[in-house]
């Protein structure tokens, strides 16, 4: 066979022919190629994304829990202060009232303002009088004591012997016993408290200074600034 050049011709055009269908080939398969790359970066990025998404849920959650939790806290904390002046002022108040009592009762050493009453036999006993109306009785002092602790008195001495809450007063004659103790006129009577009060309590209208005047006792009030008593008969033993 001979070779004219309308063979070389075919042939030069089968070559380039080849030659571009192996070219679009490659291409091809590196296009395919990238696109499963691509594809691949898309689902990872995509899975990254949902898993934000998934903790940004939770983070939001959490805030919420935390948010609740910080409430609750303050709510506790708001009780609790709440319960802890409320306890405060019960024992202030129990604290005030046990010391009221134990110096009713006399358990304990007081000192304070207050007034001094001295009640004396009748300096004047007309002739032919009966001496026994003019002379200090224990129904004058017991009277005079039962009016200062009606009107505030903390405390309550006769001369120099502290009453507790179950003192008892017993008149023998000219001279009357004090939770057994005897003791004589002049009797002095302190009272720890409100000045004023005690003694505007004694002083009203008919009350127990005019009710001794009238039982011809000699009746002498002063204020004290300060008034010592020991506990109830510790000087005693």
């Amino acid at each position: 066979m001979r070779v004219t050049g309308k063979h070389v011709i075919y042939a030069l055009v089968l070559m380039v022919t080849g030659f571009i269908i192996a070219l679009s080939y490659q291409f091809a398969s590196e296009g395919n190629n990238q696109d499963v790359i691509t594809e691949r970066q898309w689902r990872h990025e995509d899975e990254l994304r949902n898993k934000i998404i998934i903790e940004q849920a939770v983070n939001r959650n959490l805030q919420e829990d935390l948010r609740a939790y910080q409430a609750q806290l303050q709510e506790i904390e708001d009780r609790i202060t709440h319960l802890d002046e409320q306890q405060e002022l019960r024992v202030t108040n129990l604290m005030e009232d046990l010391e009221r009592i134990r110096k009713v009762v006399g358990s304990v050493k007081v000192t304070g303002p207050g007034i001094e009453v001295t009640l004396a036999d009748s300096s004047y006993l007309p002739d032919g009088a009966n001496a026994n109306e003019y002379i200090v009785h224990e129904a004058h002092v017991q009277t005079l004591v039962d009016e200062l602790f009606v009107a505030g008195a903390e405390a309550i001495s006769i001369n120099g012997i502290r009453l507790s809450h179950r003192s008892y007063i017993q008149c023998i004659g000219p001279v009357i016993k004090i939770d057994g103790y005897t003791s004589a006129a002049p009797f002095v009577i302190s009272a720890i408290g409100d000045a004023v009060t005690l003694e505007g309590s004694l002083h009203l209208l008919g009350g127990v200074h005019d009710q001794l005047v009238n039982a011809n006792i000699e009746v002498k009030i002063q204020k004290k600034n300060d008034i010592v008593m020991d506990p109830y008969l510790s000087e005693r033993g």
